[in-house]
């Protein structure tokens, strides 16, 4: 027997395939030779160009990936459990949908933009860089970003633990 996605499935798979885009506008970004100075640039020369790597993965694995993966676990509910979010838990999965992508987006577009920052920063004068040593970068550059890419996690955690708590009441749902 077949059934249909639910609403929240078919929502979480849209903000998947809305981030999915999203990367792959990164993705050309890092790509693109005619860039005045090219994230490859800063990816291949390290230090600084490492948070943009790992934001740039992160993204990948938690802005596209894991939310497709979370339409899984909405389905499961919706459609194989054929449980209605509805009250508290269709509130719970607004503020899971919500939180998570401007969370985990918001940590790992801030990696990505101090990784550019210091890596263009980190190359030497001739290249057009800014010639700064790994210590001017890290007070200059990316010390300032990491009490606000915190504030992201813990803001992508909330929106995940909300998507629990909403998972749970609408599983015991009768």
């Amino acid at each position: 027997m077949q059934r249909s996605a639910g609403k929240w499935t078919g929502r979480f798979i849209w903000a998947s395939v809305v981030q999915g885009l999203l990367a792959v506008v990164w993705t050309l970004f890092i790509i693109d030779p005619y860039v005045a100075f090219s994230p490859a640039r800063v990816i291949a020369g390290g230090e600084a160009g490492t948070w943009f790597f790992v934001g740039y993965v992160m993204y990948i694995l938690v802005g596209v990936l894991a939310v497709a993966v979370t339409a899984l676990f909405y389905f499961y509910i919706e459609s194989v459990r054929n449980k209605a979010y509805r009250g508290l838990a269709s509130y719970l999965a607004w503020a899971h949908i919500v939180l998570m992508n401007i969370g985990a987006s918001g940590a790992t577009y801030l990696l990505m933009y101090g990784g550019y920052l210091g890596g263009v920063a980190q190359a030497p004068t001739s290249s057009g860089g800014g010639g700064l040593s790994a210590g001017q970068i890290h007070v200059q550059i990316l010390g300032a970003l990491v009490t606000p890419i915190g504030y992201f996690v813990a803001i992508a955690v909330l929106g995940v633990l909300a998507g629990g708590f909403g998972y749970l009441i609408a599983v015991r749902r009768a």
